[in-house]
């Protein structure tokens, strides 16, 4: 089947599975009683773990990844580098404001790829596509605005909110030139193995103990590998062969809106009204980018 007939359905339908499966992410890392580097640390250690025998068991892809050119091993290693700090960044967040408040400031990522597309991709952006965007983004502020963060250091966690968008932002630019060359296994590879690493020298560097804590955290690094890793991060960078990077981080801006449904059968919290106007704008937002013509 060819993908990127039927106006890109399938791979879009994909990347919304992805985003719910990563919007489960906060749930797990709140869950956990580990530093935020050593929380990272974890959950890519897994996800490497798991992810190495599907790799090395099969021989295309064993071959792909001992033959990637240099070239291209610096670049997903790169990109690694950025998402182990985006990690840190956006887990560090969730110990000084809310959920909601770090979720979605995380998600004006989609402002930042636009820029960085613009600005390395000599690509531009339809008017229609700018009030996607605009929209989804407002959609994203109502729901913050719902969310009392009690002001226990929230300017900061805010701060660490969107630095982590910006990472991201550039995670995801950088993936958009991979996966026009490489295997979404293979790049994801390469990506989480140096992810992996660059969270050990952030845990050593800043005197953070590796180990000594509960085991539960081994449950919920697995889970954060399974569902956010391999299920979420994994598909976003699949997504990015067949559409645009401003597409897959608008699509990411229902994260928020898959959180607070999660945390009504997970924790039993009912969305208010205010909560409930957010997500409906969001929605609006990505169904209305969704409408745009591709490039």
């Amino acid at each position: 089947m060819n993908l990127e007939a039927n106006s890109n359905r399938i791979p879009k339908l994909i990347l919304l599975a992805g985003v719910f499966s990563c919007s489960l992410s906060s749930a797990f890392v709140k869950s956990m009683t580990t530093p935020s580097c050593v929380t990272a640390t974890y959950r890519l250690f897994m996800a490497v773990l798991l992810l190495t025998p599907y790799v090395f068991l099969k021989k295309e892809m064993r071959e792909e990844v001992l033959t990637m050119s240099k070239k291209d091993l610096l670049w997903s290693a790169l990109a690694g580098v950025f998402f182990a700090f985006h990690l840190f960044t956006w887990f560090e967040s969730l110990r000084f404001t809310t959920v909601a408040s770090s979720t979605v400031l995380c998600n004006t990522e989609v402002i930042f790829a636009a820029i960085g597309y613009i600005l390395f991709f000599g690509k531009r952006l339809k008017k229609g596509e700018f009030l996607a965007i605009g929209v989804a983004l407002i959609g994203s502020v109502i729901i913050a605005m719902a969310d009392q963060s009690g002001g226990h250091g929230g300017l900061f966690g805010d701060f660490l909110a969107v630095l982590a968008a910006i990472l991201m932002a550039v995670y995801t630019l950088i993936g958009t030139r991979q996966r026009a060359r490489i295997s979404t296994t293979a790049y994801t590879y390469v990506l989480y193995i140096a992810s992996f690493f660059t969270l050990v020298g952030i845990t050593v560097a800043t005197g953070t103990p590796m180990f000594g804590y509960e085991p539960i955290n081994w449950f919920f690094a697995l889970c954060l590998a399974v569902f956010c890793n391999l299920m979420g991060h994994t598909v976003y960078s699949w997504a990015l062969k067949y559409l645009k990077p401003t597409y897959v981080s608008t699509v990411k801006l229902a994260g928020p809106v898959f959180a607070a449904s999660n945390a009504v059968w997970l924790f039993g919290e009912i969305p208010g009204v205010t909560q409930i106007l957010g997500a409906l704008v969001v929605i609006s937002g990505v169904a209305l980018y969704a409408r745009q013509k591709q490039d």
